[in-house]
């Protein structure tokens, strides 16, 4: 039982957290470009935070459920209805046998994540359930889903959820010229004086040459980003989140399924708590960058790990309340 793929979308993949441990040896760490999307998407459910889950990229797929089960729906806006009611985002919602779940405009945002009570049930490849799509590995079959797909889910026993809806503070808005927080890189220095204002001042856009490896930049005047000398820089480790300047002068975010080793000079790193505003930006859409300190950055983790597990614990309580009944 689970869900047949009658649509795939543009692009719609098994993710999860992604693979810890594994860059020592060349491969990605890949999961959700967006995962406090997909973790609050199982969390709403009763799942592990890392249970793999559908990331659907700006057109959404078309599933039909094979029997009833419970969806949470997180991320981007892309206009999800059951047999063509809408449907709300960041609350638990009943799809029942032979209901068709679907998707419309991209109205915020660039990728959803769809959770279901009990998880996808794909096989564990490196410690991990997401799909490398370079290595065609992990997620289903290494690829991105295919018209006629079967998606088995684990079989568990249903739950019934609370009909409660996250406050505010829980759900991100997601704006199409973000200021995205960065500290800085380890070749920061090596950058003019007007480059590094430059970086932290000028508005770069997002261009159709970003993927899950990488976002490509264009400063929006043309202008590069360059270097007091333009020396060699030995290859070394980078991680989710780098921003490496190549010899063209404009950046490149690297993202989810980012390579682990880089050459060109690192101006910058993302904070980890601002990875999903940069994984919610499509082509066409803007960003700037806002300097922070490495405690900063430091700061605002802790504080979305506490509050990650807060949620947790509220929405596990209220679970075990006589008056939570199933929503209609």
């Amino acid at each position: 039982m689970g869900f047949l793929v009658v649509r795939p979308g543009l692009l719609t993949t098994i993710q999860d957290t992604g693979r810890m441990n594994v860059g020592k040896f060349g491969v990605a760490s890949g999961g959700a470009m967006d995962p406090y999307s997909l973790r609050v998407a199982n969390l709403l459910l009763g799942n592990p935070q890392s249970a793999p889950a559908l990331e659907i990229t700006l057109i959404g797929p078309e599933l039909v459920a094979q029997r009833d089960y419970w969806i949470s729906i997180c991320g981007g806006d892309l206009s999800p209805t059951i047999d063509g009611e809408e449907i709300p985002l960041w609350r638990p919602v009943q799809i029942l046998k032979g209901q068709s779940l679907r998707f419309g405009p991209c109205v915020s945002g660039f990728r959803g994540y769809l959770a279901v009570n009990g998880g996808f049930s794909v096989p564990s490849v490196l410690k991990g359930t997401g799909t490398d799509l370079r290595g065609k590995m992990g997620g289903f079959q290494g690829r991105a889903l295919g018209k006629g797909d079967w998606l088995p889910v684990v079989n568990v026993e249903q739950m019934p959820r609370c009909s409660f809806r996250l406050g505010k503070e829980w759900i991100p808005h997601w704006q199409e010229s973000p200021k995205i927080r960065v500290i800085h890189g380890a070749e920061f220095s090596s950058f003019t004086i007007q480059s590094q204002q430059d970086f932290f001042t000028d508005v770069f856009q997002v261009t159709p040459r970003s993927d899950r490896m990488g976002y490509r930049l264009q400063a929006r005047d043309g202008s590069p980003l360059l270097r007091h000398l333009q020396e060699d820089v030995i290859s070394s480790g980078v991680v989710t989140g780098t921003i490496q300047v190549p010899p063209d002068g404009q950046p490149i975010v690297l993202m989810a399924d980012c390579q682990t080793v880089g050459g060109y000079p690192r101006i910058g790193v993302v904070a980890t708590v601002d990875l999903p505003k940069m994984a919610q930006c499509k082509p066409g859409d803007y960003v700037t960058f806002e300097e922070i300190t490495l405690e900063e950055a430091q700061d605002l983790y802790i504080h979305q790990e506490r509050s990650l597990r807060i949620l947790g614990m509220y929405l596990e309580r209220e679970w075990r309340k006589p008056s939570c009944t199933q929503l209609t």
